[in-house]
């Protein structure tokens, strides 16, 4: 079964890559929903039992006016017991609950005086109200004195053990059957709700991604765009020739960008670490910062290897935007079973932190990411005025089923995107 979202957003998820959607077996568009064929399950059960009464009257050849008054009672019952397997009836005043229990109690015995042993199978749903609506610790003793009055019952009218053993056992084990198809029937129900509520954990979810992704990529992309085309402006008139690599650098920038917006929309985006170290030392001597890159990482683990590039773009974007940076360090190092990726930048002396709606959720991000693969992040300010964020992640991450799938799946779906 699939819950549907919700469609009052407008915001449209693309399909995680690697997954697809089954289909609903043959059939099952025509079935009821489980809760609904639950409840009508129970409520059959009901009936069953209230005709098995008026069938056992009718059976013992009773006069037209007794039969009235044990239709009559049978209904009454009926009503009382389909309100006491309501999901709704669990809820009510602890007050309310023994009111209606006394009702069907006397409804319940004070036939047998008219009936007898013909009325016995009713003190079963008697007893299954008494299990569904009272605590554990007040309903069983109750359903061991009802089982001992058809006892009583069943013997001051004469039958022998074999039909005591058997209107007694039948009695009680119509009340459990009722308190199980009742309790299965909230349970139905409450895993259908769970099943709606988490489909639509998963489309936040998915959109929590989405979003994340659009950021860490478009964020640095656009801040090198901007940087690149404002030297451009500066370096038009003066020197046309440095102008237009930069304008080439401009559009190879703008490509990256749209090759990344279309790994983001089909679930998968993978990222090198070495590669994307020197491309930020590119993108900060553009912007006249000198960078020290050393970067001596080896072949790491594909989601490691993303997440740190993010957080270096992550980082390496922070600068452009948020300080006046001369000098950058980029070093990445192995130290036994960890990978750290550190990035050191002056130019935030005076420099407050941007806690406005646009200032972005950039080290949010990174700390979600990092936390989800058994890694942790470090930013702030030091004591020289520079400005430090640490990232470490796992040699070998904590890979989810999904990150796992992308990692198998990258290289067809980059193939596709280039195509």
């Amino acid at each position: 079964m699939h819950s549907k979202p919700d469609s009052a957003s407008s915001l449209r998820v693309p399909a995680t890559a690697g997954t697809r959607t089954p289909s609903p077996p043959a059939g099952e568009g025509h079935e009821p929903p489980a809760p609904t064929l639950a409840r009508v399950i129970t409520v059959a059960t009901v009936v069953y039992y209230a005709a098995i009464v008026v069938l056992n009257v009718l059976w013992s050849k009773a006069e037209s006016g007794e039969v009235l008054v044990c239709v009559a009672c049978v209904a009454v019952l009926f009503v009382v017991q389909l309100l006491h397997v309501s999901p709704r009836a669990r809820r009510w005043p602890m007050r309310r609950r023994c009111a209606t229990l006394t009702v069907q109690a006397v409804l319940t015995y004070l036939p047998f005086l008219l009936f007898g042993v013909n009325w016995g199978t009713m003190a079963g749903p008697l007893a299954g109200s008494l299990l569904l609506l009272l605590p554990g610790r007040f309903a069983w003793p109750l359903y061991g004195l009802i089982a001992g009055s058809m006892v009583a019952v069943t013997v001051s009218s004469g039958l022998d053990w074999v039909m005591v053993s058997y209107m007694t056992a039948g009695s009680m084990m119509a009340g459990l059957i009722i308190y199980g198809m009742a309790r299965l029937s909230d349970l139905i129900a409450e895993v259908h709700a769970s099943r709606a509520e988490m489909a639509r954990m998963a489309v936040t979810e998915e959109r929590l991604r989405f979003a994340r992704d659009l950021h860490d990529l478009l964020g640095y992309s656009l801040s090198a765009i901007t940087l690149k085309s404002e030297l451009t402006y500066r370096l038009v008139a003066t020197r046309p020739d440095r102008a237009r690599e930069e304008i080439a650098s401009v559009l190879e920038v703008s490509r990256q960008a749209l090759a990344d917006v279309r790994l983001v929309a089909s679930g998968y985006r993978d990222m090198s670490l070495e590669a994307e170290a020197e491309s930020a030392a590119a993108i900060l001597a553009a912007a006249d910062i000198r960078a020290e890159t050393a970067v001596s990482c080896g072949r790491l683990h594909p989601v490691t290897d993303t997440v740190l590039a993010t957080a270096l773009r992550e980082g390496v974007t922070n600068i452009l935007r948020h300080s006046k940076a001369q000098t950058c360090l980029i070093s990445v190092s192995v130290e036994e079973e960890t990978v750290r990726l550190r990035l050191v930048n002056d130019g935030v002396a005076g420099q407050r932190p941007d806690r406005s709606s646009h200032s972005g959720s950039g080290l949010g991000n990174l700390r979600t990411r990092l936390t989800s693969i058994g890694g942790r992040v470090d930013a702030g300010v030091r004591g020289d005025d520079r400005f430090e964020l640490v990232a470490e992640a796992p040699v070998h991450p904590a890979v989810t089923e999904k990150q796992q799938q992308g990692s198998t799946l990258g290289a067809a779906d980059t193939a596709r995107s280039a195509a």
